[in-house]
This record gives structure tokens, sequence and C-alpha cells, in this order.
């Protein structure tokens, strides 16, 4: 197959933009639902008589499936064509939100809740795929990736945006039901989409690496999302941790030696892609820190309501539409990638190190507010790059499962993240509230159970979300240091003759 031929006949379709439009669309929907369904989870637990120990499968489920079968759903876009693939995952995800929807109680919520995982691992691998391949010349790929990059790192405040007013003028079915629609608009696209290229020969699933790939991911999901009600130290956490990283390792070691493996290592041993797979998954730990916390934050502490909050989030959402769509559109064409991911990566750590001073007393235009408009232009200014230079370079029939690692970056590193932060803040809020609070138990149980929120239950929950916050912070710091140091790809007209070549030459 004719790499630079194909590439060449991508860039000069013009429909290439409206393809952007309806791929965009797919991805948005991936990322509304992560958020999304949280807003609507304490309805759904009263609606279905779900009980606490349960209502985190709702969330599990589904991340478990995302993640733990990116790395398949990306291999098989390659081997069966992205369009077909994107296409079977949009139908899937929709028919999958529809039975969720429409669930008389917690199995059925849970089995498609995992449905929608697992289609999702095969949409988001496919949707980025067909923008690496339709996009190669370097400033139209700047502008594209500038906005899906807008897209991946602000779609989530958006979904808390839809859910709070889904769950509070309609019901928590519908922030289910509304994925239908927008599979519907985006399937719609079909015909502007990049056509599907025949294989010259028929290409085999790699078993082994598959299976190895998926428990080993799925191990290391699991036993984040256990940390954060077990605790670290726990016997079953540790465990599934160990078992992950040995199949993770196992995987490394048998994909050195397979004949079609799941995923090639050259991949991953480029060190732009591997400092931009590194920039997404510790990002993310940014990210999810300010959705996770100020979430309580603002309905606790302040006392908002879920619609209140989720428009309360649109400033970040604003943000990342300056760092990704205005900034970075403009000078990825111009500048070394590590010019922008770093800054980012900076202005990051500055807005979480912000939310760091906020106490119980702290209002919004002084204390949320900045700190969410900085963070969005520094997650802008990170992920526009750092997703294009994930792909960037890589063979063509190799865009898909390059596009996998993308996705699974960003759910290792939010599952971890996640985990390690809320640890974290648990921890100090306990400490806090021990040292002034003779029966601090008892106090929270109240509180759980609808009470009023005292004043000192406030300060010890602001407590440890500060010190989350700060964690957060550091952690930015020091990844802008590594990416410094590893990411020494030159600014694109320097390397305008290696960009020009054929893929094959840079994996």
């Amino acid at each position: 197959m004719d790499t630079t031929k194909n590439e060449t006949a991508a860039a000069a379709d013009p429909r290439r933009w409206l393809a952007l439009a309806f791929i965009g669309l797919a991805q948005l929907m991936i990322v509304l639902d992560v958020t999304i369904v949280n807003i609507a989870l304490p309805s759904a637990q009263a609606d279905l008589d779900i009980s606490d120990g349960d209502r985190q499968w709702v969330i599990t489920a589904y991340t478990l499936a995302f993640g733990g079968l990116l790395l398949l759903g990306g291999r098989i876009a390659d081997y069966t064509g992205r369009r077909r693939a994107f296409l079977t995952g949009l139908v899937g995800f929709a028919a999958a939100s529809a039975v969720g929807g429409a669930a008389p109680g917690f199995g059925a919520l849970l089995g498609a809740r995992a449905a929608q995982g697992a289609f999702a691992a095969l949409l988001a691998p496919a949707a980025l795929s067909l923008l690496t391949t339709s996009f190669t010349e370097q400033r139209e790929r700047a502008r594209a990736f500038g906005i899906f990059g807008a897209i991946a790192a602000g779609g989530g405040a958006i979904g808390l945006v839809t859910g709070g007013a889904l769950t509070e003028y309609l019901d928590w079915r519908w922030c289910l039901y509304v994925n239908v629609p927008i599979a519907v608009a985006a399937a719609a696209g079909w015909w502007v989409l990049p056509a599907d290229t025949r294989q010259q020969q028929r290409r085999k699933i790699d078993v082994p690496g598959a299976l190895l790939a998926v428990t080993g991911l799925v191990a290391v999901v699991y036993g984040c999302s256990e940390a954060e009600s077990e605790g670290w130290d726990s016997g079953v956490v540790l465990g599934l941790l160990f078992l992950g990283v040995a199949l993770l390792t196992g995987f490394v070691l048998y994909e050195r030696n397979a004949a079609e493996p799941l995923l090639p290592l050259r991949v991953l041993q480029s060190r732009a892609r591997g400092s931009a797979f590194l920039s997404i998954a510790l990002a993310t730990v940014g990210m999810f820190a300010m959705f996770l916390f100020l979430t309580y934050y603002m309905q606790v502490v302040m006392g908002y309501s879920a619609l209140k909050t989720g428009v309360a989030f649109l400033p970040l959402a604003a943000g990342v539409l300056v760092g990704a769509g205005g900034l970075a559109g403009r000078l990825l064409p111009k500048v070394p990638p590590r010019a922008l991911i770093v800054p980012g990566l900076l202005c990051a750590a500055a807005g979480t190190g912000w939310l760091a001073t906020l106490d119980a007393g702290s209002s919004y235009a002084a204390g949320v507010l900045p700190a969410e408009l900085v963070v969005g232009v520094g997650m802008g200014l990170v992920m526009a790059p750092a997703i294009n230079y994930a792909t960037h370079g890589v063979r063509e029939e190799e865009a898909g499962v390059a596009s996998a690692t993308v996705n699974t970056s960003q759910q290792i590193g939010g599952s971890i993240g996640t985990a390690l932060l809320n640890t974290v803040a648990t921890s100090a809020t306990a400490d806090y509230l021990a040292e002034r609070v003779p029966d601090a138990g008892a106090l929270e149980e109240r509180r759980a159970a609808g009470g009023p929120v005292p004043d000192v239950v406030k300060a010890g929950l602001v407590e440890g979300f500060t010190s989350a916050y700060l964690v957060a912070s550091v952690t930015l710091l020091a990844v802008a240091v590594v990416v410094a140091v590893l990411m020494n790809t030159p600014r694109p007209d320097r390397a305008g003759a290696a960009a020009a070549a054929p893929a094959a030459h840079l994996g």
C-alpha cells in the first residue's frame, strides 16, 4: 500500500473538515459520559435502590471495560477498517445507552455500562486514528488537533452542566438517553469519513497479547478503583496491582517477539511519543482532581445545586478552548511540542496550587474561578500537542493502536490519580476531624444521612481537598521537568523533511 499517496489524498479531501465535526461529536459523547453519569448517580441510586457499597460499580463497570479493551479495540480498528469500527462503536454505544436508560434494576444498568465501555474502547481509537490519517499537513493537523484536544480536555465540564440540567429538570435516565441522538448525528457523517482500505493480506489478532493486555489493564484499573474505598495497603488492592504489573510486563516481553504484535513496541520507543503519553497520563491526574474535589467543594461546602455546580465549571471549558483551540492551534506548527506542553503543565500546576489555598469561606470569584481558568488554559496547551505527537509518525496500519494507547494513558492516569488523590484527601480529613471532634464517625454518618453539614466537617473536607490539590500540583511540576528533559523533538519547520517522509521511516 502506498502510504504517501494515501496521505496526500486524505490531505486534499475537501470534506476532511466536515469529517472532523462528526469525529469530534463522537469524541464529545465519550467524554461527556465520563462525568454526566456522576451527576446522575445519586438519583439513579435512589430510584433503583442501589446500596452505597454497590453504587461505585455503575462507574467502575464502564472504566474497567473501556480501559481494559482499548488496545484490542485499536487493533481491531486497524485490521477491520477505521470507518467500519467507528460506525460499529457508535451503534453499539447508542444501543447500550438506551438499554441503560431503560434499566429496570441494578443488574441491567451494570451490564449496559459495561457494554458502553466495550463499544467506547472500539469507538475512541477509531475516531482518533481517523483524525490522524485525515490531517497530515502540519498547519492543518495543528488546528485539527487543537479542536480535538479542546474536546478531550473540556468535554467533562460540559458533561457536568448537561448532567445537572437533565437530572434536575427531566430524569437521571436522560443522562444515558442523550447519547442516542448524539450517536445518530455522528453516524450520519459516515459518507465524509475516509474510506477503509482493503488489507492486502488477512491479519490475525494477537490473542495471547490481547489476553495479557486486557487482564493486566483490568487488574490495574480495578485495583486503583478499589484503593479509593479499601486503602492502598489492602491485600486485595496490592494483589491486583501486583498481578496487573506482572501481566503487563509479560505482555511487553511477549510483544518483543510476536509475529503480528497487538502493540508494536516501536510505537512506545520514540522519545516524542513516550513523552506525549506521559504528559497525557499525568495531566489527567490534575483534571480528575479538579472535577472530583471541586464538585464536592461546591455542592457540600458552598451549598451549590447540581446544575449550579455544572454551570460553575464552564470557565474551565472556556480556558481549555483558549489553550487548545486558540494558543496551541496557532503555535503548534511553529514551535517544538515541549514549548507548549511544559508551560501548559506549569500553568496547570499553578492552578491546582491556587486551589490548595482555598478554605471553607472562600468565594467562587476569588478562589475557584481564577484557578479554573488557569488550569483550563494549561490543560488545553498540554492536550492538543500531546495527542498530536502521541500519534505522529506512526505507520498508517498502526494508527488505531497508537490512538488506543493515548486513551489508555488517560484511563490509567485517571484511575491511579483519582484513587491516590482521594486517599490523600480522606486521610487528611480524617486526621483533621480526629483532632477536633470526639466522635467524628457519628458526625459524618449524620451528615451522610442528609443532615446539615457542620462547619467543622466543612473545614475538614476542605483540609482534605487542599492536601490533594497540593499533591496534584507537585505531580504536574515533576512531569513538566521530565518532559522538558526527554521531549527533544524540534519545531515542525526544522523537522519538515522528516514529516514529509513516509511514516514507516519514523516509527
